[in-house]
């Protein structure tokens, strides 16, 4: 297909039937606001989780997108759909379940966009969060589809409350976060206590978690500093 300008290229995704493959598609609302918040940016390296109307406008946005998906065909036929589409430009396609292609993929370059879209079920919307985020760079992209879903949902909630995160608009059931310059939060390490989301609601107060009111003053001193207390008073 010859090059057209990427609201006519947006266009004819967005003619595309919604039913065009079985795993359900982007609205128009969506594909536009990719094409603008990507269009505000320079897109050298780009990445997505699943597949779909989304891989064929990365496509033509990005000249260097990677997609990991499953072979659906004959349940959804996503795949399929995509790479015999003349829409679909140019793309690198890792195929197979995102739980094992994500952890054998060696990562060698920063990406300025990120897009989950794969498995929703517990827990591998944050299984694709935690192989990709190392490698989103300062001011890059972060796009989480399918926030109406309760695992999803819980992924939307968390990075709009981290530091590393801004989050720049909703469309729908879309959410585009912009990657902060907040410093990376170890992907080897843990301090969960400088994370906002556990900060802000912990001790989580339930009545199946039994605690004495000492216990619950004593779990919200961070370990960091019962450790250098315990240096300075043996």
């Amino acid at each position: 297909m010859e090059r057209h300008p990427i609201d006519e290229v947006v266009a004819h995704i967005a003619a595309l039937p919604s039913d065009w493959h079985g795993a359900g598609s982007l609205c128009p609302e969506v594909l536009q606001a990719i094409a603008r918040h990507v269009g505000e940016r320079d897109i050298v390296h780009s990445v997505e989780t699943g597949t779909g109307k989304s891989t064929l406008l990365f496509s033509h946005l990005s000249p260097d997108h990677v997609v990991f998906t499953q072979d659906d065909r004959g349940n959804g036929d996503s795949l399929d759909r995509v790479k015999s589409s003349p829409l679909l430009k140019k793309a690198e396609f890792v195929v197979g379940p995102t739980q094992v292609t994500l952890p054998q993929h060696d990562f060698r370059c920063r990406f300025q966009l990120v897009f989950l879209d794969g498995p929703h079920g517990y827990p591998f919307p944050e299984l694709e969060y935690y192989y990709l985020y190392p490698h989103l760079e300062e001011d890059g992209l972060l796009i989480v589809d399918d926030i109406d879903i309760p695992t999803v949902h819980n992924l939307f909630q968390f990075l709009s409350e981290d530091a590393m995160f801004e989050c720049a608009e909703v469309v729908r059931t879309t959410a585009f976060f912009r990657r902060t310059d907040a410093p990376l939060f170890s992907p080897t390490g843990d301090g969960w206590y400088r994370q906002n989301y556990n900060r802000w609601r912990f001790p989580v107060q339930d009545p199946a978690i039994v605690m004495t009111r000492t216990d619950r003053l004593r779990r919200r001193v961070p370990t960091w500093v019962k450790r250098a207390v315990r240096q300075v008073i043996p």
